[in-house]
């Protein structure tokens, strides 16, 4: 579920296709388990923060306020329906796609009933910074597993695939998107928004390498 603004070519990624699914499993389920709970835990810091959020939680807040519902209830309902989208696209979710929806939607929920309310922007500001950073962890953790992308990085990948397109331009079209309809819906844009933005692709980038499952020597 990375909702960052640019984050690694599908190139460099690890595929799950590459990696025998009983290779290593114990390793990469705890990584994947691991990675996703603390991913609801980076979402709900950058939240709490009240400083903007990233890029698709923009759309999980305004569909909330509008709603009712729990943020992780909606960013639930819209990875499903993220999912849908990839019927046409063929693409294949793996367990780590459906664990994505299921495991960050209750961890964030989880995670924000649990942290206590920060007051002073300097406190602010840490919650910000911290969840970015640990958001560049586990995001690197989940899809280092090779179990399967989130549902919106699928998205990404599959119409990259289907129309030829920069992953540049597909991937900033696709929040560009979410974000106004976010806004539009009463979702926070603020300083950690851009920051996440502008951070979260050199984090995966450097955690990427020492979280990747090795493929298994042919």
């Amino acid at each position: 579920m990375i909702s960052a603004g640019l984050s690694p070519v599908p190139s460099q990624l690890p595929l799950s296709s590459a990696v025998p699914l009983s290779y290593r499993l114990p390793r990469r389920l705890t990584q994947l388990y691991l990675g996703l709970m603390l991913y609801g835990l980076s979402m709900a810091l950058i939240i709490a923060s009240a400083l903007g959020n990233m890029p698709w939680d923009v759309l999980h807040q305004g569909g909330s306020k509008q709603s009712g519902l729990t943020i992780g209830t909606v960013a639930a309902i819209v990875g499903l329906l993220v999912l849908l989208a990839w019927i046409p696209l063929r693409e294949r979710p793996g367990l780590g796609t459906i664990s994505n929806v299921i495991v960050i939607s209750i961890a964030v929920d989880l995670s924000l009933n649990l942290l206590p309310i920060p007051g002073p922007l300097p406190v602010r500001i840490g919650y910000a910074g911290v969840g970015i950073l640990l958001n560049g962890v586990a995001t690197a953790a989940y899809i280092g597993a090779a179990l399967g992308s989130g549902p919106r990085d699928g998205l990404m990948t599959g119409i990259v695939a289907r129309t030829g397109g920069s992953v540049r331009l597909i991937r900033t079209g696709i929040e560009i998107t979410v974000v106004a309809i976010g806004w539009a819906l009463g979702g926070t844009l603020g300083f950690s928004t851009a920051a996440y933005a502008l951070l979260i692709g050199p984090l995966v980038q450097l955690f990427l390498p020492r979280l990747a499952v090795a493929r298994p020597k042919t």
